[in-house]
C-alpha cells in the first residue's frame, strides 16, 4: 500500500530531500551541494552531491552512493568529496563535474573517519588540506572500526567522564594536513600521508561535542583552530582559546608547536576563525565569561598573524559590555579584505551585517543586507574576485534556498528554493505571522505564530503553546525536522512560539534575564502571552489549548504542570526537560547549573530548590506525555522516569515514549516518526482534533515500536 500525503504530514516532512549549503567554484558559474533523503518503503537513505548552475538554476545530480558527503571544489570543473567504508575507512575522490559517471579515482584511503574537509589553494599552485579525524593519545589516526577491547569497563578519576551521548576515552579530534599537486590531469599527494597538527599537544578540535569545519581555517600562513583551555576542566569551564600553527608548504612533517592567540579580557567560547583572502588577518569571535556557554561573543579582529597578542575588538566599549547588543556567529572577508559579512541572529531571523574590516573605521553600527525570508544559514563569496555572494537560507516555509546576495546594490535574487515543494502541502508565508506583547517586567516579548493553510478567520482553532529549549535559545523563522511548526499547524492548531525571557536574537538584557529566574519571568511571560492570545486572538480556541516543549522547554511542562499556568492546557508534552533542578549535577556540563541557579549546589542548594518542578507535584493534574531517551547524557532517563511515575502513581492521564539508542534529540528517521505519530496523537485526542484513519493505518503499519 502507497500513502500519498495530501497534506504536509510528517512522512512528508522526514521524507523530503535535506539539502546542504551551497559552494560555489572559483569562476561562481556553479556551485556542489548534497542532497540527503529518506524513504519509509524501502526504509533506507540515500545521499546525492549535486551541481547547481548560478545563472538558470537548474541542477544537475552527479553522484549517488552510500556515504558520500563533501564535494569540494578544486578547480571550477575538478572537485573532491568523502566517501565512508564499512570497515570505519574513508576515501578521498576526485572527480569532475563534466565527466562524473565514472566516480572518479582514489586520491587517498585514510584509515579513519574523516570530515569537515577543507582546501586552499596556494601561491606555487599546490593546494593545502585539512580535515578532522580521532588521534591517539600518540598522535596516531585512529579508526572507531578496531578491535575492541575484551571488557567493557571504563575508570575514571576526574570530572567530565561523558559528554552528550558519548563516554569519553583517551581519544581526542584533531586537525590533520597534507597538500596537494596537480601532474597531468591527476590530482596526488605531496608529501606522504597526512600530519597531525596537534600531535605532542593537550589540545582538541574541534570542540566537541557540536565542533566542525568552523572550529579551524587554512590559508597561506598555516592554519588557526580552537581548542579547549587543557589547564581548566571542561565540566565546569567553558574556556576555548584560538591557535596557530605556521605552515608555508603544508607538506612539513613535523608541525611547529601551536601559538596561542592572547585576548586579555576575554575568556570565554571562541569561535568561527576565518583567514582574509591576503592570509595576513583572521576574524573571529570570543567570549567573556569562561564559566558562561551563551555570553555575548565579540567580534574580534587579528591584524597581523605574525603578531599574536595584538587583537582589536569591534565597537569594544570602557564598561566592556560592547556596542553592538548582538551575538556574532561567523564572519566571511569581502574580496579586497575592506569588508566582513557577519551573520547573526535578531528578532527571530538570522541576518546577514556588513561593517568595515578594521575596528578603528567600524564607528557605525553594522547594516543589515537584503536577503530572502528566514534565516540565513551559511554565506560564500559566489566567486574569487567578487563582490556577491552565495547565501543559503531556510525559513518556516522553506527547507532550503539558494540566493545571491549583491552587497553593492541591494538585492537578492534566489536561484533555487525547495518552497514550490512546500507549497503542493499548502506551505506559503501567509500561514505566518507574530505578535508582540508585554513581559512580566518593563520589556516586549515576541512570538511566532503559524495557522493552519486552510485557515479562516471566522472559525476558531485549538492552540499548541510550543515553549523551547537552551533556554538560551530562540524560536527562528527557519526550518527544523524535529519541531516543525508547520506540522502541528497542518494538524488545525494556531500555532504560537514564544520567545521569553532568556531568549537569544533580542538584546543581552533579555537573554541574561533567567539568570536566578528558571521559573520566574520566563513564567511569567508566557502566562502574559496567554492572556494575549485570550484577549486579541478570536480565532483560537485557548479551552482546547495544549503545551509542548524541550530541555528547557520541558523543564518549563514540568514547571508549569505545579502552577496556575497549567490547568489552562488540555494536555502536555514534555520531550527530555527536567524533572528535579537539584539532579542537574548528574549532566555532563557543570558550567551550566552553576551560571544559571548562581552558584553550586552545596553552595546555593536555595538557589536549586527554588525553580524545583518537583516540589509542585501535588499541584499536578494535566494529562502529559513524555519522552526521554537513554544515551541523553544532558538530561540522564531518570529526569523521565520520575516524573512518569508521580503521574503514573497519581491516576493522571499519562504515558511515556522512550529511545534507547537516541540522545537529547530524536534523529533517527524511523524514531521521529514515531515521536510525531505519539506526539500528535496525544495532543490531538485531548484537543478534539478527529485525525484522518487511513493515515493513521498507514502510520501504524510504517513504525513497529513496543508499545505497552
Amino acid at each position: 500500500m502507497t500513502f500519498m500525503a495530501a497534506k504536509f504530514t510528517p512522512e512528508v516532512l522526514l521524507s523530503a530531500p535535506r539539502r546542504s549549503a551551497a559552494l560555489p567554484n572559483p569562476s561562481g558559474t556553479r556551485a556542489l551541494y548534497t542532497v540527503s533523503s529518506y524513504s519509509f518503503e524501502s526504509h533506507s537513505k540515500t545521499s546525492q552531491i549535486s551541481v547547481l548552475d548560478i545563472t538558470s538554476g537548474q541542477s544537475q545530480l552527479l553522484l549517488e552512493q552510500e556515504r558520500i558527503s563533501e564535494p569540494t571544489w578544486l578547480s571550477d570543473d575538478d572537485f573532491l568529496y568523502l566517501r565512508g567504508n564499512d570497515e570505519g575507512t574513508t576515501s578521498l575522490l576526485v572527480t569532475r563535474a563534466s565527466s562524473h559517471s565514472t566516480g572518479g579515482y582514489i586520491l587517498a584511503s585514510i584509515d579513519a573517519a574523516v570530515s569537515n574537509i577543507k582546501v586552499k589553494k596556494l601561491a606555487n599552485g599546490s593546494f593545502a588540506l585539512a580535515f578532522t579525524a580521532l588521534a591517539s593519545p600518540e598522535g596516531r589516526l585512529v579508526n572507531p572500526g578496531e578491535k575492541k577491547p575484551y571488557s567493557t569497563a571504563k575508570v575514571y578519576s576526574s570530572l567530565f567522564v561523558r559528554h552528550w551521548d558519548t563516554w569519553l576515552t583517551e581519544n581526542r579530534s584533531s586537525v590533520w594536513y597534507s597538500a596537494l599537486e596537480k601532474r597531468g590531469n591527476k590530482y596526488s599527494l605531496a608529501a606522504k600521508g597526512f600530519v597531525n597538527a596537534l600531535a605532542g599537544q593537550d589540545l582538541e578540535c574541534p570542540v566537541p561535542p557540536f565542533g566542525g569545519s568552523g572550529d579551524f581555517d587554512i590559508g597561506p600562513a598555516g592554519l588557526v583552530f580552537v581548542s579547549k583551555d587543557p589547564k581548566l576542566c571542561p565540566a565546569t569551564y567553558t574556556k576555548t582559546d584560538l591557535y596557530f600553527v605556521p605552515l608555508t608548504t603544508f607538506t612539513e612533517s613535523s608541525p611547529p608547536s601551536p601559538k596561542i592567540v592572547t585576548t586579555p579580557g576575554l575568556e570565554g567560547y571562541t569561535n568561527s576563525p576565518t583567514f582574509s583572502h591576503c592570509g595576513q588577518k583572521v576574524a573571529f569571535t570570543r567570549m567573556r565569561n569562561k564559566q558562561y556557554e551563551s555570553d555575548k561573543p565579540r567580534l574580534l579582529l587579528l591584524p597581523d598573524i605574525s603578531d599574536l597578542g595584538k587583537v582589536e575588538e569591534f565597537y569594544a566599549t570602557d564598561d566592556g559590555e560592547g556596542g553592538w547588543d548582538i551575538r556574532p556567529e561567523g564572519a566571511i572577508w569581502s574580496a579586497d579584505d575592506a569588508s566582513l559579512f557577519v551573520t547573526a541572529e535578531q528578532t527571530a531571523r538570522t541576518l546577514i551585517f556588513s561593517l568595515p574590516a578594521k575596528p578603528a573605521d567600524a564607528k557605525d553600527l553594522p547594516s543589515v543586507l537584503k536577503s530572502p525570508d528566514g534565516s540565513v544559514g551559511a554565506v560564500r563569496q559566489l566567486a574569487d574576485g567578487s563582490s556577491k555572494l552565495l547565501v543559503t537560507s531556510s525559513s518556516l516555509v522553506d527547507n532550503s534556498c539558494f540566493s545571491v546576495v549583491d552587497p553593492s546594490h541591494g538585492t537578492a535574487t534566489i536561484i533555487s528554493s525547495i518552497s514550490k515543494q512546500g507549497k503542493t502541502f499548502g506551505l506559503s508565508r501567509s500561514s505566518c505571522g507574530d505578535i508582540t506583547f508585554k513581559g512580566a517586567g518593563d520589556y516586549d516579548v515576541h512570538a511566532l505564530v503559524m495557522r493552519p493553510s486552510s485557515f479562516n478567520h471566522s472559525k476558531k482553532y485549538p492552540l499548541a503553546f510550543l515553549i523551547h529549549g537552551g533556554p538560551q535559545g530562540a524560536w527562528g523563522d527557519s526550518w527544523s525536522t524535529r519541531w516543525n511548526p508547520a506540522i502541528f499547524a497542518e494538524q488545525g492548531y494556531v500555532v504560537v512560539c514564544p520567545n521569553p525571557t532568556g531568549s537569544t536574537g533580542y538584546g543581552m538584557a533579555l537573554e541574561n534575564g533567567i539568570k536566578g529566574q528558571w521559573g520566574g519571568r520566563p513564567y511569567d511571560d508566557l502566562v502574559k502571552c496567554f492572556e494575549y492570545i485570550a484577549e486579541n486572538m478570536p480565532y483560537v480556541d485557548i479551552d482546547r489549548a495544549v503545551a509542548l516543549g524541550a530541555s528547557y522547554g520541558g523543564y518549563m511542562i514540568n514547571w508549569i504542570q505545579g502552577h496556575p499556568l497549567g490547568r489552562k492546557f488540555k494536555a502536555l508534552v514534555c520531550h527530555d526537560g527536567v524533572y528535579s533542578t537539584l539532579n542537574q549535577w548528574s549532566s555532563e556540563e557543570l558550567f551550566f547549573p552553576i551560571h544559571d541557579f548562581e552558584g553550586t549546589i552545596y553552595d546555593n542548594r536555595a538557589g536549586y530548590e527554588k525553580w524545583d518542578p518537583a516540589r509542585f507535584v501535588n499541584e499536578w493534574a494535566t494529562p502529559q506525555l513524555i519522552i526521554h531517551n537513554e544515551l541523553d547524557y544532558r538530561l540522564p532517563i531518570t529526569e523521565g522516569l520520575s516524573p512518569f511515575n508521580i503521574l503514573q502513581s497519581k491516576g493522571i492521564p499519562s504515558k511515556l515514549l522512550m529511545f534507547p539508542d537516541e540522545n537529547h534529540w530524536v534523529l533517527k528517521p524511523e524514531n521521529s516518526f514515531v515521536w510525531h505519530r505519539e506526539v500528535l496523537g496525544w495532543i490531538n485526542k485531548y484537543a478534539g482534533i478527529d485525525q484522518d484513519q487511513d493515515q493513521l493505518a498507514v502510520v501504524e503499519s510504517m513504525t513497529k515500536a513496543t508499545s505497552i
